[in-house]
Parts: C-alpha cells; sequence; structure tokens
C-alpha cells in the first residue's frame, strides 16, 4: 500500500498546484473560509468551538479548517507542510500566528512533535478538545492506524469531526480498489464502512450529515463521539 500511498501524495502536491493557478489568493482563501464556516455551522449545536478549545487539524493541507479558527490554538498537521508552503503560494505558515504547523503523516504525529519551521517544541502537549479530518482519512497510507491516532490525541470528552467521500456502489468500491481511479485515494470505502472502522475504535457517530451528492461517491460529515 505505500507505493499507492506516495503516488497519491505526488498528485496531491500536483492537484494543488494546478487547482490553484489561476485562482486570486485573496478570493479564494476568502471562499475557503466561508466554505468551512458554513461547514461549521452544521455542527454548531453539538460541537462549541469557544476560544478556550484546542483543536488539531489532521491532513491539513493548505487551506484547511485552520483559516477559520483565528481565535482557537490549532495544531495543523500535514505529510506536505514544507512542499505546500515552497510550491503553493497561497501558503505561508507566517499567515497563521495561532497555528501550531507539524509536518507529519496522521498515523505517525506525536502531541509533542517539533513544527516543520524551526524544530520548536509544538505549544501543545495534551489531548486536544476537536479533532478535525477533513477529506483527509481516506488519504493516509494505513487507514486503522490512521483512525487510532485520532482517538489517541482526542481528549476523553472530545469529538472527531471527519469528513469523506463515500461510495454509493459497491462494484465501483471494489473496482477502485484494484483499479486506481481515484488516485488520490488510497481507501475506498463506503458509509457504513467508514461508520464501522469509527465503531472499532469506540466512537459512536451521530446522523452524518451530506454536503455533496454525485454518481460515484457522496460526501459526509461525520460527528463522532466515545462510546459511553
Amino acid at each position: 500500500m505505500i507505493w499507492r500511498w506516495k503516488i497519491a501524495q505526488w498528485f496531491e502536491l500536483r492537484w494543488w498546484k494546478k487547482y490553484l493557478a489561476d485562482k486570486s489568493k485573496g478570493e479564494y482563501l476568502e471562499w475557503k473560509k466561508n466554505y468551512w464556516l458554513h461547514l461549521l455551522s452544521l455542527i454548531s449545536e453539538s460541537i462549541k468551538l469557544e476560544p478556550s478549545k484546542t483543536i488539531a487539524d489532521m491532513g491539513c493541507g493548505p487551506a484547511g479548517v485552520f483559516i477559520a479558527l483565528p481565535q482557537n490554538k490549532i495544531t495543523a498537521v500535514d505529510p506536505l507542510l514544507d512542499e505546500y508552503e515552497k510550491q503553493v503560494s497561497f501558503f505561508k505558515k507566517a499567515d497563521y500566528p495561532n497555528v501550531t504547523f507539524i509536518q507529519s503523516t496522521i498515523e505517525k504525529f506525536e502531541i509533542n512533535s517539533t513544527s516543520a519551521s524551526g524544530g520548536h517544541p509544538s505549544a501543545h502537549s495534551e489531548e486536544f478538545d476537536v479533532v478535525f479530518c477533513l477529506n483527509a482519512i481516506n488519504h493516509v497510507n494505513d487507514i486503522e492506524k490512521g483512525i487510532e491516532k485520532l482517538k489517541e490525541i482526542c481528549a476523553d470528552n472530545g469529538s472527531i469531526i471527519v469528513t469523506i467521500d463515500t461510495h454509493n456502489y459497491g462494484f465501483f468500491k471494489y473496482l477502485f480498489r484494484l483499479v486506481p481511479g481515484d488516485v488520490l485515494h488510497p481507501h475506498q470505502y463506503s458509509l457504513k464502512g467508514y461508520k464501522k472502522l469509527l465503531a472499532k475504535n469506540g466512537w459512536k457517530v451521530s446522523v452524518p450529515y451530506l454536503l455533496k451528492q454525485e454518481f460515484f461517491f457522496n460526501h459526509y460529515l461525520l460527528v463522532a463521539k466515545r462510546e459511553e
């Protein structure tokens, strides 16, 4: 699986460069911020993001949910952070003083990691109140270890928020596992499959929010809390 993950990472960086090539930085970041704020409004009844809440943005990319939460202390994690800063002009770590950026895969992230810029210790040494993993958990190399890591870093009374593309048809799910028809995502599951992976690690998923409906995939937002 490691070869498929490495290919996916190469295409991920290439996708961002191509996607942003003809866009205005200011206009795009404003649009993306509003997108995140809309998503956060969907879960505002169950997830309160007061300034005191500590947040992890796992698999953050160059424009993760961190851009919409300037009032919170955030740790943003991604294996491509250095490459994004070098090759994607829209992303500069210095633009987000409330964020500690750490270059790491989700599976290998440690709470006491050092940041990608300068090797300074992370400002956060305990579990996070809220762990976001938005359109990222199916990008990892080892999805079971990735979900275990989300659990490990989340406080006992915390929440995990995940967004994922889920297969609508079993045939295409198995076909895409054999043939990289969806090259950016090494893992292919149905909604039921993702919920099962979370439940295996002791998480209960509330009613999923359908964000987008398409032929091959639906895009869902899941809020997970520890089983009582």
